[in-house]
């Protein structure tokens, strides 16, 4: 389904040269609650019916039956659209321009592209210990077009992905640098005869 997408995005001559998802340290930042919160329904469902021996009744068993399977449904809707939101953030190099794909909630995502001609900075932020050690953190890209700023959020190898963007700008710079001076050679070329 995505692949279909994105090929309507791409030209001929473009070569995809780098696909980044947000570093897997991200994700499980936001799955520790959901596990937590997990072993803590766990132990409660277990724990509390031999506390309180009502709970042990037959017409309150149905009762802490339903209530638990309602908090595992909750939590594993809550996991899955946080699992949804990682996987389907994806940012494109291609030898041309930058695809950045966002997903806002389930049925919502957001796509923009940058050529890299429109590019003025490019920016790395590393925050803290743990991100430093596992080499993730953010990339900002500043513009000159209508979105001003592309954020490449909690990637992997940040200083590695604003090195390429940087290489893939100068290229793209001197092969338009080459092109103009083509063009004005012809130009000259046809005036002098």
């Amino acid at each position: 389904m995505l692949g279909n997408f994105l090929l309507d995005k791409i030209k001929d001559k473009e070569i995809i040269i780098k696909i980044i998802h947000r570093h897997w340290f991200s994700i499980l930042k936001q799955f520790i609650p959901i596990l937590l919160l997990t072993f803590f329904l766990i132990a409660i469902f277990n724990f509390l019916p031999s506390y309180f021996s009502v709970l042990q009744e037959r017409t309150f068993a149905k009762f802490v039956a339903f209530g638990e399977s309602l908090f595992f449904i909750f939590i594993w809707i809550f996991a899955f659209f946080t699992w949804v939101d990682y996987y389907f953030d994806i940012w494109i190099i291609t030898s041309e321009k930058i695809i950045n794909i966002e997903q806002k909630g389930l049925f919502m995502r957001s796509l923009s592209e940058l050529k890299f001609e429109r590019i003025q900075d490019v920016t790395v932020e590393v925050k803290g210990f743990l991100p430093t050690v596992l080499n993730y953190g953010d990339v900002y890209i500043q513009t000159a077009g209508e979105t001003e700023r592309f954020i490449f959020r909690q990637i992997p190898n940040p200083y590695k992905i604003k090195d390429l963007i940087m290489s893939l700008q100068k290229t793209q710079e001197k092969e338009e640098a080459n092109e103009l001076g083509e063009v004005i050679r012809k130009e000259i070329h046809k005036e002098i005869t």
